[in-house]
């Protein structure tokens, strides 16, 4: 499958309303997709495309309604949950699908108590005005999940707007779900996790100084610091860098450096033939190919021999992508 590297972030003037914010006229009435999104992969953008062709069909605007925090980040704030796209990314991946604006809702103590009756009332009724409203097979709403498709349904030939559910997608490696990519890519799967999405899984972050250890080898990275809750496979990997919105292939370590320090995990990006200096420059870095694991070195010559050849098969994947 060829890489499909992600989609710029949308204009500015891109509608993105939150739960205090009026929804303007013009999207008022819209057919509405509604979801949690997480990586906006090939399953989400199925129900998102099913919106907007509905909304094309009938001369009505397409919007997606999604939520922030994650639902599970409010039920077990305790327990680290990766996400595969931040909220900006899910954003830019839901704006690329070509709707006309991305609704958000707090996910909240008000929010996690209201009942499946009140949400409908309060949100899609009330608040989106929605005309048709596009779900997944296993989407759930209201307090303890009392609501489902059905539910909604029969709520819907009450309030006067419509329901399609849209049913799971399936691909050769089976039912594509967020649970799935996560699980994909803590195996180092990138190939599968992007299969699954349907483009590059991706990360944004600002380059932060480091040691200078890479620029002493030889190899200069830009280091970012993910989110702690990151379950990406500690190695290397082929990957490339969106940087002013160009895109230059390069190489990566995630991971704690077992040769130096073994300290927190930390992304260092090689950028091939780039000599600009990126430091506290907001990047991407898209996910090509898994290399191999991360190891230990007895000596710097053994390590900068690994990263000459993690380099040539990083350029030789990228080549091929």
């Amino acid at each position: 499958m060829p890489l499909i590297l992600p989609p710029p972030s949308p204009p500015a003037s891109f509608p993105v309303i939150g739960r205090a914010g009026a929804i303007p006229d013009g999207l008022r009435g819209g057919v509405v997709a509604i979801g949690n999104f997480d990586g906006v992969h090939r399953g989400h953008k199925h129900v998102v495309s099913t919106a907007r062709s509905i909304a094309a069909e009938n001369g009505r605007p397409a919007l997606a309604l999604t939520f922030e925090p994650h639902p599970r980040a409010f039920f077990q704030p305790d327990v680290p949950l990766f996400r595969l796209s931040d909220p900006e990314a899910k954003v830019r991946l839901l704006a690329a699908e070509g709707i006309d604006g991305v609704t958000v809702l707090a996910f909240d103590g008000q929010l996690a108590g209201m009942s499946a009756d009140a949400f409908v009332e309060g949100v899609i009724a009330g608040w989106l005005g929605a005309a048709h409203v596009v779900v997944g097979r296993d989407f759930n709403y209201g307090t303890k999940r009392s609501g489902d498709p059905g539910t909604l349904t029969a709520a819907g030939e009450r309030w006067g707007f419509r329901v399609t559910q849209v049913e799971a997608l399936g691909s050769n490696q089976g039912t594509i779900s967020s649970s799935a990519i996560r699980q994909a890519l803590a195996d180092g799967r990138v190939d599968l996790a992007n299969a699954l999405l349907g483009h590059a899984w991706f990360v944004t972050a600002t380059v932060i100084h480091g040691e200078k250890r890479g620029r002493e080898l030889g190899y200069p990275t830009a280091n970012l610091r993910l989110d702690p809750a990151c379950g990406l496979r500690h190695g290397i990997y082929a990957v490339r860098a969106g940087i002013d919105g160009r895109w230059h292939d390069a190489v990566a370590s995630f991971g704690r450096r077992p040769t130096f320090d073994n300290g927190a995990p930390l992304l260092e990006v090689h950028v091939f033939d780039l000599k600009d200096d990126l430091y506290d420059r907001t990047i991407d870095i898209a996910f090509a190919g898994f290399l191999r694991p991360e190891e230990k070195f007895s000596s710097l010559d053994a390590l900068v021999a690994q990263m000459d050849e993690d380099s040539r098969r990083a350029r030789e994947l990228l080549a091929a992508a």
